[in-house]
């Protein structure tokens, strides 16, 4: 769970009921299909000499993965699972270069609607990129606020509880004047599970702090004008025997509480002028703001910087900059990436950008073509193949973009 604080009893056996939901054995009765490559691409050295080459898959994302269950370069070996899944909205996705699509614009995808058959679509390649994930790997699912309640029930039954770690809410756009009687809706939703809770690779990203974020956390400026605030030199929780319950310079900690460092320590902290006692006589620790921010700020679950492209390369484009701080996040140079439905190609991007291996997949023309574009258009980028898993010719459009490529 997100705060493993809580107790939490008999929760597996709250599951999700639904027409057309199938068990996990029917699920593994879809068979794998040929691979067909379609061209090579290679622009750079691979990151190391392993043969591997990084996959564009054109196909139905839910054979794909079953395909890719069987190869053994891949199965438990994915570290990050990030997609974008369809929200469920029922609407129609066009492609566009301007802020707002027109009926003109070319199809990308049809949306299903929200309903027992969106639920298990998305169920059953949650089951299969379960099993793709290498023990310490995490999975990041994109979705609606309208989705996102039914979504999170499902991979609880397929992750377990215990492997939440974030739902993350992420500022999607500038506020809204819509009509309605509700507050206005700027944020969609980032459920963020691991396969293995504490044993997932993390690599606690930070962002610099701002010049509000200084002032508001170090308003006081000592005489060389360096800015700090002070903080409690105790802690909670008493010290019976030990050096921290002992008085310092008379005083005792605070009923409940003990001094956070021994006397020693102390005295030390005392000659480096890193101790400034109150107009009450309580002594407290000095925290300068240019030692402090070099680390960067721990990361939250509210993401306010990373709003939707105003001019994206295809509807629904994520961020790049915030795929790239989940990538890093979650996976080390070197690691297997997967996006099942690619879109754009942000995470192959992203991916480029920070030395990992990608797999991206989609069964768009248009998503196929716009990620590959985007790819090619890289002043570097590592060995990558065009698969197509469809079983049957490219469309027209796209044989006619991978020829000119």
């Amino acid at each position: 769970m997100a705060n493993h604080s809580y107790s939490v009893v008999n929760m597996h056996l709250v599951t999700l009921s639904y027409p057309g939901k199938i068990s996990r054995e029917e699920l593994y009765k879809i068979k794998p299909v040929e691979f067909k490559i379609v061209k090579e691409f290679m622009k750079a050295k691979p990151l190391v000499d392993d043969e591997w080459k990084n996959m564009l898959i054109f196909g139905d994302n839910l054979v794909a993965l079953r395909t890719l269950l069987e190869d053994d370069r891949v199965r438990q070996k994915v570290r990050l699972v990030y997609i974008d899944p369809p929200f469920g909205t029922g609407g129609i996705f066009r492609g566009r270069k301007h802020v707002s699509a027109s009926i003109k614009d070319e199809v990308a995808y049809h949306d299903m609607p929200l309903s027992p058959q969106y639920l298990e679509f998305i169920r059953r390649r949650l089951i299969f990129l379960h099993d793709l994930l290498a023990e310490n790997g995490s999975i990041y699912v994109h979705v609606d606020v309208s989705a996102v309640h039914y979504i999170k029930v499902i991979m609880d039954e397929i992750f377990g509880l215990e492997s939440l770690a974030n739902d993350i809410a992420r500022v999607k756009c500038n506020p809204k004047n819509f009509e309605r009687k509700a507050y206005g809706n700027i944020r969609d939703s980032i459920l963020f599970y691991v396969k293995n809770y504490g044993k997932n690779v993390w690599n606690d990203p930070r962002e610099p702090y701002t010049e509000e974020d200084i002032k508001r956390l170090f308003p006081k400026v000592d005489k060389d004008g360096r800015r700090y605030t002070t903080v409690p030199l105790h802690a909670p929780g008493e010290t019976r025997n030990g050096p921290t319950g002992r008085p310092w310079r008379g005083l005792m900690p605070p009923s409940g509480r003990h001094w956070r460092y021994p006397p020693e320590f102390l005295d030390k902290l005392e000659r480096m002028g890193l101790i400034e006692w109150s107009s009450t006589g309580n002594p407290r620790l000095k925290i300068y703001a240019d030692e402090y921010i070099k680390k960067g700020k721990k990361m939250q679950d509210v993401w306010l910087n990373y709003k939707d492209p105003i001019y994206p390369n295809y509807p629904t484009e994520k961020n790049l900059e915030m795929v790239m701080k989940i990538v890093e996040a979650s996976s080390n140079p070197g690691d297997i990436v997967l996006d099942a439905f690619c879109g754009s190609g942000t995470l192959a991007i992203a991916a480029e950008k920070l030395n990992r291996k990608w797999i991206c997949m989609d069964i768009s023309p248009l998503a196929i073509e716009t990620t590959l574009r985007r790819i090619l258009r890289l002043e570097s980028y590592s060995p990558f193949v065009l698969i197509n898993a469809t079983g049957e010719e490219l469309p027209e459009r796209l044989r006619r973009a991978v020829e000119k490529a």
